[in-house]
């Protein structure tokens, strides 16, 4: 886990309901038990600053980082995708983006990877297809200024024909399933002596390897997907063993809080 993407969940999961905003210094120890070091902490830090996903802030004990409006829109999005529960609804009508060409290679890419974070696969050059709309759509195309046409529209053939030739669903079936193997694995180290700290380690890890399936998995509805769909029981498990210890998490997050206050701050990045 790199400290940018650390630093994107620790906002996401703990900090966007506590106020969106911490001191340096208590990012810093809330990322410690992750392996992520002061420096790499305060160096990704400053880029997100650059990227306009964090501003600087003063507060009480010191100087802090709080989340921009745009970062925020992103992380209610990503937390509505990460926690739903149960299958997506689906009238079987498919959204449909077809876009302007894009001449600069690196325009191309950015639109690639934005479109398949927000769930949609390639017809052809141009043209996206997704069970649902996103919500974050508009403002992917107007911050990378492309002129799309949008509409919903019904498919003609088989849904399956569709499904093959967009999605390669056994490759993320099998990463459901080795998503499973590794979450037991970490999750076995949580017995009852734990300490709070090593408890938001594991909990960090399990939902940091889930937030990887926000760029794999479109969320398709369960009358496209196989009867024994192997995202259902990884679903399952996350959700029981992120909500146990999330208690134990959060009290490790109150304590950062609270002593990065108590401490003054930590100094600039």
């Amino acid at each position: 886990m790199n400290a940018r993407s650390a630093l994107f969940d620790l906002y996401g999961d703990h900090l966007r309901k506590r106020g969106e905003r911490a001191q340096i210094a208590a990012l810093v120890a809330m990322l410690a038990p992750l392996g992520i070091s002061p420096p790499a902490v305060r160096t990704a830090v400053s880029r997100m600053v650059r990227q306009g996903w964090l501003t600087s802030v003063r507060l009480a004990g010191g100087p802090g980082y709080a989340l921009t409006p745009r970062a925020r829109s992103r992380l209610d999005e990503a937390a509505e995708r990460i926690y739903r529960h149960g299958d997506p609804q689906w009238d079987g009508q498919w959204h449909i983006v077809v876009m302007e060409r894009l001449a600069e290679r690196g325009r191309r890419a950015r639109a690639r990877a934005a479109m398949r974070y927000l769930g949609y696969a390639p017809l052809s050059e141009g043209t996206w297809v997704s069970p649902q709309a996103s919500v974050e759509l508009d403002s992917m195309l107007a911050t990378e200024r492309i002129a799309a046409q949008c509409f919903s529209a019904g498919y003609q053939g088989e849904a399956a024909d569709l499904l093959s030739r967009s999605w390669d669903l056994e490759s993320l079936a099998a990463a459901y399933r080795n998503w499973l193997a590794t979450a037991h694995e970490l999750i076995a180290v949580t017995d009852c002596d734990a300490s709070d700290q090593e408890l938001f380690a594991a909990r960090s890890m399990l939902v940091h390897e889930w937030r990887k399936f926000l760029f794999s998995d479109p969320g398709l509805p369960a009358a496209l997907l196989p009867a024994n769909w192997p995202g259902r029981s990884a679903a399952d498990f996350f959700h029981a063993e992120s909500a146990r210890l999330l208690p134990a998490a959060s009290r490790f997050v109150d304590c950062c809080l609270s002593e990065g206050i108590s401490s003054g701050g930590g100094g600039q990045p």
